[in-house]
């Protein structure tokens, strides 16, 4: 579990980015593509500690395996009670 606010938000622009590809068409390969270079562009800049990097690399991945996270809700139907 992620505990830095930092990595937090990181972490928080990662997932939403994943869903905003997904949403428009992007698939596995190329969301894993973009992971590894989110997390190539955050060690490069030392912007977190490296075994924040490792953390923060598990919990994403974490989400991205999570078939649930990336579900299109189907709306219900109303009932007609006429």
């Amino acid at each position: 579990m992620l505990q830095d606010a930092k990595t937090i938000r990181y972490y928080q622009r990662i997932t939403d980015a994943l869903v905003d590809q997904w949403n428009r068409g992007y698939r596995s390969d190329d969301l894993r593509r973009y992971i590894a270079g989110y997390l190539a562009a955050l060690r490069h800049s030392d912007a977190l500690e490296p075994y924040l990097i490792h953390r923060l690399e598990e919990e994403v991945n974490r989400f991205l395996f999570d078939e649930s996270n990336f579900a299109i809700a189907q709306p219900q139907p109303e009932p007609d009670y006429r």
